[in-house]
């Protein structure tokens, strides 16, 4: 039988009830639920053998914010010398850096993933889209482009970018090299292919143009105009989804029919950016919920929940090997998080 003094210990042990959310990147804050997680002690929360630092420090309540450097998702609370069982959380790992997205990520079908150096409007940066192979090797990929912003592929692998300084949709081969597909785009930003290879762009002044794959040009919807960017994304029954940031902390994600309808599919998002489907049909986007900034899920029954914690994140994209790559301000993360995207058929 265990001594009175272990058995003391075992009924003051901190206790872990839950984490949320279940993924985080550097600065992102994991709250955790629990028994006995703080004493006359301030309590310690490890993620591997890092420390994080406390926002909220309470018996059954602590905010917790991710180390800058922070791989291992390990996560124990330690009161005085008693330590919680291990609990795991899923933990990105800053695969890039210099960079300076303003949307998606794009990955390619073996996995290589490419991001923008977009720079202030107007103003030409060295290096316009990098290339980050499998092995998170970061090389220059197209170098002569003013600031690139929408990225997506079609199925022959070749790349489409959108510039919000010329409006115009340019498109790239694996080798880099860059051509114009279509102009007039007015201030061009997202862009999203359809299962029947057409592609839309948000113009950010209020219109989504559909281009047809012998670049025939159409009006497919309206909208409000976004300070920032439209961010497109197709789902379930070939629905457009679309988001563009406005002055709002209570900014919605709309929905675009095939027959150019428009309706609110959520609303309650503060800055929703970039957005992408996994292969359930649920959705992604990148804002805030509550007043918490990272990656937002919201399910078919339109149910949101806060994925993944971190700043500064305005990007994500499924890869072929069911990681999460999301986007910041200035670097790229990959999240393990085993989750397959939707591709489209």
């Amino acid at each position: 039988m265990p001594s009175k003094h272990q058995a003391v210990e075992q009924n003051s042990r901190p206790s872990i009830s839950s984490i949320e959310p279940p993924a985080a990147i550097s600065g992102g804050e994991i709250r955790i639920r629990g028994r006995h997680l703080a004493s006359t002690e301030r309590p310690i929360v490890r993620l591997g053998n890092q420390s994080a630092q406390l926002v909220v420090a309470g018996d059954s309540y602590i905010i917790a914010r991710v180390p800058e450097g922070a791989i291992v998702g390990e996560l124990v609370v330690a009161n005085g010398k008693l330590e919680s069982e291990v609990h795991e959380t899923h933990l990105g790992i800053q695969v890039a850096d210099s960079l300076h997205p303003v949307a998606n990520p794009a990955v390619d079908s073996e996995g290589n993933v490419f991001s923008t150096f977009s720079g202030p409007r107007g103003q030409k940066s060295p290096v316009s889209i990098y290339k980050i192979d499998t092995n998170y090797s970061s090389k220059p990929f197209v170098t002569d482009l003013m600031n690139p912003t929408g990225l997506a592929f079609d199925r022959d692998g070749l790349l489409y970018v959108s510039s919000r300084y010329d409006g115009i949709i340019y498109q790239i081969t694996p080798t880099g090299n860059m051509t114009v597909y279509v102009e007039g785009m007015g201030v061009a930003t997202g862009i999203a292919f359809d299962h029947e290879e057409n592609l839309y762009v948000g113009d950010r002044s209020g219109t989504i143009f559909k281009i047809s794959r012998s670049r025939q040009i159409y009006v497919f919807a309206t909208l409000e105009p976004s300070i920032a960017a439209y961010h497109l994304a197709f789902g379930p029954e070939d629905y457009l989804y679309v988001t563009g940031p406005t002055t709002s902390s209570f900014d919605s994600v709309f929905r675009i029919s095939k027959a150019g309808e428009v309706e609110t599919f959520f609303r309650g998002l503060g800055r929703p950016q970039g957005l992408a489907f996994d292969a359930q049909g649920r959705l992604y986007v990148a804002a805030s919920l509550g007043g918490r900034r990272g990656i937002v899920r919201i399910d078919a029954a339109r149910r949101p929940e806060q994925f993944l914690s971190g700043p500064g994140i305005v990007g994500l994209a499924f890869t072929p090997s069911r990681s999460l790559m999301v986007t910041t301000h200035n670097a790229l993360f990959r999240v393990d998080v085993e989750i397959a995207g939707r591709l489209l058929t």
